[in-house]
C-alpha cells in the first residue's frame, strides 16, 4: 500500500511554517495517543503522525522529502558514477520526478474531513470531582452557519464553477528545468482545489460557512476524577468540512483544595488534632471522612505524627478500580493560654516527672496518664 503523504497526514499545506507544523502534530498526536484514543486503528494513526513530524519537523529531511517524495527518505542522490541508489528501479526515479515537479498525489480538497478538536479547562469543587456531577458550561467555537446551512454562498444563490480551472481544481503550470521546459499541474489557488467558487458569497459567514458562537455544553464530571485528568466530549468541537464529522471536546479538570481534606490519588488525609490530655490517656474521636463520620480510638500514649488507616474510606477510582483509603494523622496540640489552675497542674506535674525520670526514665504519658487519674 502507497504510504500516505506527511502533510496530508498532519493536514496542513506544503508551505506550512514550523509552528504550524509542531502545532498540527500536538493536536493530533493527542487525539490518536493510545492512552486517550481506545479506538481501533489509532495506534497505528498516531504512528503515521509521528512518523511525518519526524521528517517535515527536520530541515533537511523536509527539503529532501519536498524534493523526492518517500524514495527520497530511502534512497539518495550519488555524486560521479553512483546515480541513483534506490530499490524501486525506473519506477521509484518516476516517483521523484513527479514529486520534483509538483505532479505528486495531493488531497482530495472536496474529501469530507472532520473538524478540529477543542479544549477546555474546568474548574470543579473537591467535592464535586470525588462524587461527580453535571455541568453546563459554555466555550465560544466554529458553529454551522445557519443563515447559508454552511454552504457559504449567499442565500438564493449557489456556488459556481471556478473560472480559473473551469472546475478541474488544477491549472497547468509551465517552468524551466534542468530537463527542458516542463508542463505540470498544481492546485488552483482560486478555489484551493475544491473546482468552486463563491461569487455572493453569505453575508453572515463571508463565505466561510461557520460563524463564532457561544454554545453551552452539558458535562458529565466522571466520580473520583482528579486534578489535571481529562475527559472526551465525542462531536463537540470545531464543525466537519465537506460533510465530514465534527471534532471532539477535550475538558481537562482542575480541582479546587478542600480545607479539611487533601486528596493523593485515590487516598484521602487528614490531620487530626487532640488535646494533650487525650494524646495521654487515649480516648475516641468523632472523625470525619469524605462520606461521613466514623468513631477512631486514640490509643493511650499516642504521638504526633502516628497515622491511622481507614480502609476503602478514600475516593472511588475513576476508572471503577474500587476505593481508596483515608489516612488519619494525629497533631498533638500544645496549649498556648492556661488558666491559673492549668499553670499549677503542668507545674506539679513536670515537678513530678523530673523526680522520677532522674529515677526510672519514665515516659511522659505514662507520668501524666497517672496524674490525670490521681495516682
Amino acid at each position: 500500500m502507497a504510504k500516505r503523504d506527511y502533510y496530508e497526514i498532519l493536514g496542513v499545506e506544503k508551505s506550512a511554517s514550523k509552528d504550524e507544523i509542531k502545532k498540527a502534530y500536538r493536536k493530533l498526536s493527542k487525539k490518536y495517543h493510545p492512552d486517550i484514543n481506545q479506538e481501533e486503528g489509532s495506534d497505528e494513526k498516531f504512528k503515521e503522525v509521528a512518523e511525518a513530524y519526524e521528517v517535515l519537523s527536520d530541515e533537511n529531511k523536509r527539503s529532501q522529502y519536498d524534493r523526492f517524495g518517500h524514495e527520497g527518505m530511502k534512497s539518495k542522490f550519488g555524486g560521479g558514477g553512483g546515480g541513483f541508489q534506490g530499490s524501486g528501479g525506473f519506477g521509484g526515479f518516476e516517483d521523484i520526478f513527479s514529486s520534483f515537479f509538483g505532479g505528486g498525489r495531493q488531497a482530495d480538497p472536496n474529501a469530507p474531513r472532520k473538524g478540529d478538536d477543542l479544549q477546555y479547562t474546568m474548574t470543579v469543587d473537591f467535592e464535586e470531582a470525588v462524587f461527580g456531577v453535571t455541568k453546563t458550561i459554555t466555550i465560544k467555537k466554529e458553529v454551522t452557519c445557519d443563515t447559508c446551512d454552511g454552504n457559504g454562498a449567499k442565500p438564493g444563490t449557489s456556488k459556481s464553477t471556478c473560472s480559473m480551472c473551469s472546475g478541474a481544481g488544477r491549472v497547468a503550470v509551465e517552468q524551466n528545468t534542468p530537463f527542458g521546459r516542463i508542463q505540470t499541474e498544481r492546485t488552483c489557488p482560486t478555489c484551493q482545489g475544491t473546482g468552486q467558487e463563491i461569487k455572493d458569497p453569505c453575508n453572515k459567514c463571508k463565505g466561510t460557512g461557520t460563524v463564532t458562537k457561544d454554545v453551552d455544553i452539558e458535562v458529565t464530571v466522571p466520580e473520583g476524577v482528579d486534578n489535571g485528568q481529562q475527559i472526551r466530549v465525542q462531536g463537540q468541537g470545531e464543525p466537519g468540512v465537506n460533510g465530514g464529522p465534527s471534532g471532539d471536546l477535550y475538558i481537562v479538570f482542575r480541582v479546587r483544595p478542600d480545607s479539611r481534606f487533601t486528596r493523593d490519588g485515590d487516598d484521602i488525609h487528614y490531620e487530626l488534632p487532640v488535646t494533650f490530655a487525650q494524646a495521654a490517656l487515649g480516648d475516641e474521636i468523632k472523625v470525619p471522612t469524605i462520606n461521613s463520620e466514623v468513631v477512631l480510638t486514640i490509643p493511650a500514649g499516642t504521638q504526633t505524627g502516628r497515622r491511622f488507616r481507614l480502609k476503602e474510606k478514600g475516593v472511588k477510582n475513576v476508572h471503577g478500580y474500587g476505593y481508596g483509603d483515608q489516612f488519619i494523622t494525629v497533631k498533638v496540640v500544645t496549649p498556648t493560654k492556661l488558666s491559673d489552675e492549668e499553670i499549677e497542674i503542668f507545674r506539679r506535674l513536670a515537678e513530678q516527672g523530673g523526680e522520677k525520670i532522674n529515677e526510672q526514665q519514665e515516659n511522659i504519658f505514662d507520668r501524666t496518664k497517672r496524674f490525670f487519674k490521681g495516682d
